[in-house]
């Protein structure tokens, strides 16, 4: 008595066509009726009758194919990640970069089986471990700073804002450089294009403006940021957001000129004030600024 297709293997399509074909046969079917109901070959058909005629139904199950056996055990995968987080450098490596060919050999070291850099890709990928582009954190960052804005400063700044009726702005400048950016092209070999450019210091310098609901508010000059830029974006922004504000931004000088103080004493004397918050010095991941954070409120 033949076993019913849904024997065999689960998942295992062929393995069950093969077992459904010879049901079929059993059952009366003739050779080209099965395989035109199964979408195969008479060819297929009766090599499968054969199989069966000669070793059985066994014959028609699907058997693992031999190959390689597995280099590590589950056990010793999962202790991969624990070598990882020693670092590159615990393992004799420059710089704390991990490379397939680096994990490649710390696995020799450490179990004495070798394995291939594309296996070790595999691998790392099953392991929860993917290629990732390191971010750069500047060696003057004051992390117990950082944790305390967070902690305690950003909230109290978030609800004097609130009682004061007040529009929260943080301000920061950054500088664009107008040079030609490469990408990779096809070239024949040994002949490396050659981008012919004008190399210029121009560039563009950005003062920007963002809430914490998300508005953005921007000055651009084709020139450095001076102090009198400064003034000009605190009145742009008390033009297109509110008059009053409460302005939070870096100890750059162009924020601490005279001009800027006067901006506040004569412009808006009878409105305005300022303080100075201890916050976090040296939060920036460029590391080009410590001189504190500095919280303006504009009455």
């Amino acid at each position: 008595m033949p076993m019913d297709a849904r024997d065999g293997a689960r998942g295992d399509f062929r393995q069950w066509r093969r077992l459904r074909a010879y049901c079929l046969r059993s059952r009366g079917w003739r050779r080209w009726e099965v395989a035109e109901a199964l979408g195969v070959t008479e060819v297929s058909v009766s090599r499968w009758d054969a199989l069966a005629r000669s070793g059985g139904e066994s014959a028609l199950l699907s058997r693992p194919i031999p190959g390689r056996p597995a280099g590590l055990s589950p056990e010793q995968k999962m202790m991969i990640p624990d070598f990882l987080w020693h670092g590159a450098e615990a393992y004799g490596f420059r710089g704390r970069v991990w490379t397939c060919a680096r994990v490649a050999k710390v696995i020799e070291e450490e179990f004495g089986i070798p394995y291939e850099k594309t296996q070790v890709s595999r691998l790392l990928k099953r392991l929860g471990w993917t290629p990732q582009a390191p971010i750069r954190r500047a060696i003057q960052r004051d992390e117990q700073a950082i944790d305390v804005w967070r902690a305690v400063t950003w909230p109290r700044l978030l609800r004097e804002a609130k009682v004061e009726r007040r529009t929260l702005v943080f301000v920061d400048e950054a500088g664009f450089y107008l040079l030609p950016s490469v990408v990779k092209t096809c070239a024949p070999l040994a002949r490396t294009p050659v981008l012919r450019a004008k190399l210029t210091r121009d560039h563009l310098s950005v003062m920007g403006g963002m809430t914490p609901h998300g508005r953005v508010y921007t000055l651009a000059r084709q020139e450095s940021l001076n102090g009198s830029h400064s003034v000009e974006f605190l009145a742009h922004l008390m033009r297109v957001a509110s008059e009053r504000l409460m302005v939070i931004w870096d100890g750059s000088p162009i924020h601490r000129r005279t001009l800027v103080r006067d901006f506040v004493s004569d412009t808006h004397a009878a409105r305005c004030g300022w303080r100075r918050c201890r916050v976090t010095p040296r939060t920036s991941t460029r590391g080009t600024r410590g001189a504190g954070t500095t919280s303006r409120t504009w009455r």
